[in-house]
This record gives structure tokens, sequence and C-alpha cells, in this order.
């Protein structure tokens, strides 16, 4: 081709055809012009092998100081940063100009690849069907995921089976803790219908960080006692060594790329509430299966089987409940009917929920709250739990410990704030509380809510009157109804016609 060098593929073809037909057919299935081939055959070494090494166009800015000054820097200090060493040779050396950096860096790059320290190996594994899965946690901060316009603060526990590629992905409100991790593990386990003959983790680090001994040595027996249900072998990689746990952490990142593309498909990272946005991640990770799925079939014949039952995933303890109305556990207050003020609760703690039991009897399930990020208690509130109460003292509200969790909506807080910059203190009180015993009462909590927020574009407050009018009846004073109960006879009459019918 006019225009362009011959290269060793061209040449070793031409000398490969040339074996058997003249230069003219071999240059042309070679892809040159015969003229190009007369002139090979004069010398007939490769392109490469013609080339001269290419010399030194300027002087070399580095030779008076790379083998005095910087070879002895590197020998002390192996792992510094070729830039530290520039920044160490223009503070001696003034006149040296930073043009140098990307020679310095090459030439340090060749000394350490003749001298310098070994360096760590990967070693590949091959792995077997049935004996490997892997657990991890990532955090999915990064993607901008909103629950009803509010950020999501979550994390993702990933499961992978290592030879098939089988995933599994829970969304994690909290932190890497055994409950997430046991929560997770098993609705793998399960969805694969197999237990692997090994697990491995990361040490669970960042739910052993702030504890003292005796409740890592717990986490510890928990954890193993977990594997044990499932007759896997516990095994945790070298802290600090993500390449041992390579099968399931180079995954993270395609997982979360195929999340980041999805939501861009779906133009909005919004979703209506959190089980939305589980069921979007159950999706992408059901594609991911899809792709392997008949690898994933060829393993689950040399899947343990699983137990009849799952063991638990949750964590137990006991609460007292306050003369407050509620309770408080792991930093966060928690409200729950006055009716079980001085009872002791038995707590079930899930990642993202509370079950609450007075003694045997299941009583309700709270949504599991956080502490603050600067270590400020966090607060679960249920308006429904305390308003009976507040009624009787509307004065509470207006420094209440937890006032702005206590409205079930935003527009009922501006609607306080408004109250209290234009009527006295214990008047807006008073008709804030009367609101929400009025959304309670009446069950009218988003139609109230779509109310106040028309009266607060139109500059108006409330009328308590009115608004009891709009939402009546009053179930108070609905009348009651009597109802007569047949005599037990008439249905006789009704059975003996019958039979006369018939006869």
């Amino acid at each position: 081709m006019p225009g362009r060098h011959v290269n060793d593929h061209q040449m070793r073809l031409y000398m490969k055809y040339r074996r058997k037909d003249g230069p003219a057919v071999a240059a042309a299935r070679a892809g040159f012009s015969t003229a190009t081939a007369y002139r090979l055959e004069q010398d007939l070494r490769l392109p490469s092998q013609k080339k001269e090494p290419r010399e030194r166009r300027r002087p070399d800015p580095l030779a008076a100081i790379f083998d005095s000054e910087i070879v002895p820097l590197l020998k002390s200090a192996p792992g510094v940063r070729p830039v530290a060493v520039l920044e160490e040779m223009l503070r001696r050396h003034p006149e040296l100009s930073r043009t140098v950096r990307r020679t310095l860096e090459r030439r340090i790059r060749s000394w350490r690849a003749l001298h310098g320290e070994e360096r760590e190996v990967v070693f590949r594994q091959v792995h077997e069907p049935g004996r490997l899965g892997l657990s991890d946690f990532t955090d999915m901060h990064a993607l901008g995921v909103t629950v009803g316009g509010i950020v999501l603060d979550h994390r993702l526990y990933h499961f992978r089976l290592a030879c098939s590629g089988f995933e599994h992905a829970h969304v994690i409100l909290g932190g890497e803790s055994y409950v997430a991790l046991a929560e997770g593990l098993q609705n793998a386990l399960w969805a694969v219908g197999g237990a692997p003959r090994e697990h491995r983790s990361d040490s669970l680090s960042a739910a052993f960080r702030n504890l003292d001994r005796d409740a890592r040595d717990d986490l510890t027996s928990r954890y193993e006692a977990l594997c044990t249900h499932y007759g896997m072998q516990p095994t945790r990689n070298n802290r600090g060594v993500a390449h041992e746990n390579g099968a399931i952490e180079s995954p993270h990142g395609h997982l979360k790329n195929a999340i980041r593309d999805a939501l861009l498909l779906r133009a909005s990272a919004d979703f209506t509430d959190l089980v939305a946005y589980r069921r979007f991640v159950d999706e992408i990770v059901s594609r991911q299966n899809a792709r392997n799925r008949k690898r994933i079939e060829a393993e689950r014949p040399f899947l343990q089987a699983l137990p009849e039952l799952r063991t638990s995933d949750y964590e137990e303890t006991l609460v007292y409940v306050t003369s407050t109305g509620g309770f408080t556990l792991r930093k966060v207050f928690y409200t729950v009917p006055s009716r079980l003020v001085g009872h002791r609760l038995r707590v079930r703690l899930y990642d993202d929920r509370l079950e609450l039991f007075l003694g045997g009897t299941a009583l309700m399930t709270l949504r599991r709250g956080r502490p603050g990020a600067n270590g400020k208690h966090g607060h679960v509130i249920d308006y429904r739990h305390v308003i009976h109460a507040l009624r009787r003292k509307p004065m509470a509200l207006l420094n209440l410990v937890y006032r702005d969790q206590l409205f079930p909506r935003d527009v009922y807080r501006v609607t306080f704030d408004r109250l209290c910059e234009q009527l006295p203190p214990r008047t807006a009180c008073k008709t804030m509380v009367e609101l929400l015993t009025l959304a309670h009462e009446r069950a009218c909590e988003a139609q109230l809510a779509q109310v106040l927020g028309q009266l607060i574009d139109d500059d108006q407050l409330p009328d308590l009157e009115a608004l009891r009018s709009r939402f009546a009846p009053d179930p108070a004073s609905l009348p009651l109804v009597h109802v007569q109960m047949a005599s037990l006879s008439d249905y006789e009459a009704l059975l003996n016609c019958d039979t006369e019918v018939w006869a």
C-alpha cells in the first residue's frame, strides 16, 4: 500500500508465499507492491531488525545526579513516590527544570524493575463447583439514590458463588453488622437452593471496629454458629488484602456500574419507597444471573442441601418502656402506645425494622432508626402513640425534644411554624395538637395535609371548626344501630315450607 511501511507480519507472509510463488505473486498476497518485493529481496531481515537504536537527542538532564543522589534516595526509602523525589531534587538543585518529571519517572521505573524490591504476586485459582461462596459489603452513596426525595444512605450486601457466578444483593440501611450479614446470606442461600462448603467474608471489620473483646468474641461465635447451621466452613481473608476476596471485589464494580446504567436509562434515581428500590436492584441482579443460568444450574447439584428452617437473622434484647412513652435502643428513641409504660418488651432487632413482643405475644413492628452522624440520638416517633397525652398538655409541643420528628409530614411542621409566627404560643400549640388529633381520629392525615398545603399557599391559617366539618362525621357522634335478630322458629317455618313444596 502506498504511504505505509511494510511490517513484520507482511514480511513473514511474503517469505511464506515466496517458497512456492514468484516475487510478484508473493508480494500481492502479502499486501505490497512488486517493486517493494524486489527491494526486500536484497535484505531479507524483518523491518524491526533493520531499525537502528534510537540515540539521545539532547543531553541527559539527570546524568549528574541520578546515580549519586537519586539511587541512594530510592534505596533508603523504597516506597517514595517519583514526584517526591522530583521535589527533593528541585530543592537541592534550583537550576533543574520541572520538565524532567516524565524522564525521572521513566528512569525510576526502569531502576526499580532491575534493582527494586520484590512485589506481591497474585495467584489465580481454580474454583471447584459447590466449594466457595463469598460475602462482602459495598457503599452505594455515590449513586445518589433517593426515596421519596430523601437521599438514601445505604450499602449493598453482595453474595457470590465463585464457580458459577451466581449473585445476590440486599439493600442494607445500616452498617456492616452481623444482622445484615445473616439476613443477606440466608436470603442468598435460599434463593440459590443450596449452600457451599466454604464461606468467606472480610472479617466483618466494620462491625468489630468499635467493640470490646467480649463483644467481638460474641459476634465471632454467632457467625460461626450461622455457618455451622448451613454446614459451611467459615473463613476470612487477611485484613486489607482485597485480592484475596477477588472473586467478589471485582463483581462489586460490575454490579454498581449495572445499577448506575439502569438508573440513567430510568431517567430518575428517585423511588416511591424502599420496597420499590429493592425490587429494582433484584431485577438487575436477576438479569445477570440469567446470563450465567447454565453455569448456575451446573453448580447446583454440588451445593449442600439446606436445613429445614432458617436460623435467626436478628439480635434480641430487652427494653424498658419509660414514662416518656417509649424506650431507647442503640441511641435511638422509639415511641410505643402509652399503655405499655412500665413493661419490659422483647425486641428483635433487624437491619431495617424492630419487632416488639410482650412475653410471647407479638405487638408491632417499628421502622429502625439510626443515630445522627454527629453522635446525637435519633428518634422514631409515631404521633398516634402520644397524641392523646399531648392533647392534655398541648404546651409540651413547644419545646419537645422530638418535635420535628413528631409531625407525620413536612407540611404539618410548616403549618406549626406559621402558627407560632402569627399566634400566641399557647394558642399555636393547642391548634397544632388539635390538627394532629383530627388527622388521627378522622383517619385523614393525607387529605388534611393537602388542605394545609393549600392554606399555606393562600397565606391563611387553618380554621379548626371548618376542618372538623369538612372531615365529618365525628366517630364519637355516629348513631348506634340496633339489629333485631330473627327468631330461630322463623327458619324452621322456612324449612317446613320447602318440604311441603317438594312433596
